[in-house]
């Protein structure tokens, strides 16, 4: 049998000296005073320091986020799995939810038609529906590329783009180019990436607007 036994069984107790280690372990980092609880989610939900360091934050994105939030903007995600994991108690207290629309059937259908991905034909979806949303992308690189092509199109302007998809093609390349979009965006460079980074953004920011908001 195990000897091993926990520290503490205290969750904040566990939370808060998890940070610790992650402040310790991270050390110097180019993160402002708005970023870097952000960026301690991230790490805290992935135990991936490396991730943490590839964040990119544009000057805007704390305090747009914060605002969208607080404001009632609603939340578009690109998977369901994002959209489990937010939590939407937070944001109920705002008048706000967490949308996706990859699994509808007009969106089926017409990706079908059009020969084209699912998250694409969801992006234009969401567009049309909440064109300021707060976008949170962490599975699928061509949500982003079109989600970003909308944006420049003028068919979307949305209060924060939260694009961290994963994966080794495109995923990359979509990021690039959120980072050179002049609107407030999350991101990161590189392969990494994920549902449960987007997930982990969304809800450092929820807690940042609570915190504001007391």
């Amino acid at each position: 049998m195990s000897q091993f036994r926990p520290a503490t069984t205290q969750p904040q107790a566990i939370e808060d000296r998890s940070f610790q280690i992650i402040a310790e372990e991270l050390g110097p980092h180019p993160f402002t005073t708005e970023q870097f609880p952000v960026v301690q989610r991230v790490i805290h939900a992935s135990a991936d320091f490396e991730l943490g360091r590839s964040l990119v934050f544009h000057p805007d994105a704390v305090a747009a986020g914060i605002t969208a939030i607080q404001s009632g903007k609603q939340i578009v995600a690109d998977v369901q799995m994002v959209q489990a994991g937010i939590n939407k108690s937070r944001l109920a207290k705002y008048g706000s939810d967490v949308h996706v629309f990859i699994s509808d059937e007009d969106v089926i259908a017409a990706a079908r038609q059009e020969n084209t991905t699912r998250a694409i034909v969801a992006m234009r979806k969401a567009c049309a529906l909440y064109p300021d949303a707060i976008f949170a992308i962490g599975n699928a690189p061509t949500a982003l590329l079109e989600l970003v092509r909308l944006v420049q199109t003028g068919r979307a302007q949305p209060s924060l783009i939260v694009g961290v998809p994963v994966g080794f093609v495109s995923a990359a390349e979509s990021k690039d180019l959120l980072a050179a979009v002049d609107i407030p965006f999350i991101t990161n460079r590189g392969r990494k990436g994920g549902s449960p980074v987007a997930v982990s953004i969304v809800n450092a920011l929820c807690l940042l607007a609570d915190r504001e908001g007391r």
